[in-house]
């Protein structure tokens, strides 16, 4: 019985010390955001801010995890389509495994998942961008639509996502 403790106190230990937030990580405008992101996502892929990503834009990958319908509406502009639920594999194709890959999606959950999953294929070099294209938005950087014209639409997924959308920086739709 107390070897059982003994583990079951280092499993719990371990799982813990693992889902630690990061005291550094990127600015968010609103601390409730970074708060709900920081509870979100685990930081199992490392994380890249919107400054750090749009001053580099021209040097990396930046990869769309959410659904055709939201990429549609918009996106970053150059972000090429991966999806969530199904994986855009031809889009890895034309990526060296040592690029700088940039992925996004709302917030940064659907993003972290598929930075997992393409760090396991061999991709070395993965971020994810922290507050992904909510806070894209919030710190007003731009949007292209499906036709690769400028908008200021974006999918929030639904109401209760649309919040984390500051008010008059876009046009909010689900």
């Amino acid at each position: 019985m107390k070897h059982l403790f003994i583990a079951l106190f280092c499993l719990l230990f371990t799982l813990t010390s693992c889902a630690q937030i990061p005291t550094e990580r990127p600015k968010i405008l609103n601390e409730s955001f970074d708060q709900k992101i920081s509870r979100t996502i685990s930081f199992t892929v490392p994380t890249m801010g919107v400054d750090e990503l749009y001053e580099t834009k021209e040097k990396v990958y930046i990869l769309d995890a959410r659904e055709r319908e939201e990429f549609e509406t918009s996106h970053i502009p150059n972000a090429q389509f991966i999806g969530y639920n199904k994986m855009e594999k031809s889009t890895l194709k034309a990526i060296p495994k040592d690029a700088k890959i940039v992925l996004y999606c709302s917030i940064g959950y659907r993003s972290e998942k598929m930075g997992e999953k393409i760090r396991k294929k061999g991709y070395t070099n993965v971020y994810n961008l922290y507050g992904s294209l909510f806070e894209w938005v919030n710190q007003g950087y731009p949007l292209m639509d499906a036709q690769g014209q400028p908008t200021k639409q974006v999918h929030t997924y639904n109401k209760k996502w649309s919040q984390w959308v500051e008010e008059g920086k876009a046009e909010k739709v689900w």
